[in-house]
């Protein structure tokens, strides 16, 4: 019976990992998102998503209420022209922060450094990838063709903040794995910028 709870708590803390890693990712399309969604579903007691006495302020309703409006406002800023480049700009550190704190959110039990440290190299360094990723997107959308392109970036970005949030609180394991296949995916694609860069 105590091994069958030990084996339990483990899978716990593995589960609430690929939540948080599905999460950071997420906010690498969107910052503010899944955010909303996480403040706003804790918010309602749909899921149990603060571990951590010290983010109990995310299932508030001044959080849900901030979110929300950021959230609005981030979307529709990315269809003004110059304005996404310059979110752009701002999107990596910031999805940084924001990928770790719902990485953090969701890791059941932050009690030593090396489970901070975990937060910083799994939520952050994720959001970051991704955010840093879709920047580049933009950048060559705006290249060839004028900018018009744009728009289809952005309705793309946050249908997939939208689409891995939810996947994250529904179906943890398989956002863990849409994760992977997303980081492969922007991984091959910066080493193609890089070899393009350095031969140019």
């Amino acid at each position: 019976m105590l091994e069958f709870v030990q084996q339990f708590s483990e899978w716990r803390y593995v589960l609430s990992a690929f939540i948080g890693i599905g999460l950071a990712a997420a906010t690498g399309f969107r910052v503010f998102l899944p955010m909303f969604f996480v403040s706003l579903a804790s918010y309602m007691g749909w899921i149990d998503v603060i571990h951590n006495n010290s983010l109990s302020w995310m299932a508030e309703l001044p959080t849900l209420i901030t979110t929300g409006v950021a959230t609005v406002v981030e979307i529709l800023a990315y269809y003004i022209p110059y304005i996404d480049h310059l979110l752009d700009t701002l999107s990596v550190p910031l999805a940084t922060i924001a990928g770790s704190v719902l990485f953090a959110s969701q890791f059941a039990g932050l009690e030593s450094f090396p489970q901070w440290a975990l937060v910083l190299i799994a939520g952050g360094g994720t959001a970051a990838a991704v955010s840093s990723a879709f920047a580049g997107t933009r950048v060559a959308s705006t290249a060839t063709t004028g900018g018009i392109g744009n728009p289809v970036v952005s309705t793309t970005e946050t249908a997939g903040a939208a689409v891995m949030t939810g996947v994250s609180l529904i179906a943890p394991v398989i956002a863990f794995i849409l994760v992977i296949v997303l980081l492969y995916f922007v991984f091959r694609i910066g080493r193609k910028i890089w070899r393009k860069t350095r031969s140019g």
